[in-house]
């Protein structure tokens, strides 16, 4: 039987995940855990996160998670989500904190001048298209411009274009899913976006990198 291990750092809303994972995939052992050594063992990995950075790479560090993350993302199907994408690039934005350094990059804010210029409010919160790059198994049987939900007022800005899954426009075009051998990545919720979202869940499932 696969195992999927949800890292649990105390940031995030980690049951709704692990349910929504277990629903595509019924075949499978979901564990919601903070132990390095039941993430090491785990045959995938999924990451996700709510709330500041700072407070997410403290927690994680704290809870003896960060090198175990970091190894799961070299070696095993990795799946971040929000915070969990975030957290692999090198510098945030908010509060001026280093990443995991997965992949090379930075974290911005959105900028205010001109998401309301447009009448748009930050955090950006609700439903909104994912413009797919190139195709990928976990695209497979989701349309091109599918909509996902967001809760976010930090999005990711990779330095190598090749990174790039998945773009949105929320006042300015921004990278909403990045791809890397093993790794994918999110900044919508998938465990929130209906049948979408289910479908990204259940195809990262079958992943075989």
């Amino acid at each position: 039987m696969s195992v999927v291990a949800v890292v649990d750092y105390g940031m995030g809303n980690l049951r709704s995940v692990a349910k929504a994972i277990e629903h595509v995939a019924t075949d499978a052992r979901v564990v919601v855990t903070s132990d390095p050594g039941v993430v090491a063992a785990a045959d995938r990995v999924v990451v996700p996160g709510q709330g500041a950075m700072p407070d997410c790479m403290r927690e994680l560090a704290a809870k003896g998670l960060r090198q175990a993350v970091i190894d799961a993302a070299a070696a095993k199907p990795f799946l971040g989500i929000c915070i969990g994408l975030q957290m692999l690039f090198e510098t945030s934005d908010e509060g001026n904190v280093a990443g995991l350094g997965v992949l090379t990059g930075k974290v911005l804010r959105f900028p205010d001048a001109e998401t309301v210029a447009k009448g748009l409010k930050v955090p950006h919160m609700g439903w909104n298209e994912v413009a797919q790059a190139e195709a990928h198994p976990l695209w497979r049987d989701i349309p091109d411009g599918a909509r996902f939900y967001f809760v976010h007022s930090y999005y990711v800005e990779p330095a190598d274009p090749a990174a790039i899954a998945g773009s949105t426009i929320y006042g300015i075009p921004f990278t909403s899913a990045v791809a890397r051998d093993n790794i994918f990545a999110v900044q919508f919720h998938p465990e929130k976006s209906a049948h979408a979202g289910l479908q990204l869940l259940g195809n990262f499932m079958r992943w075989k990198p």
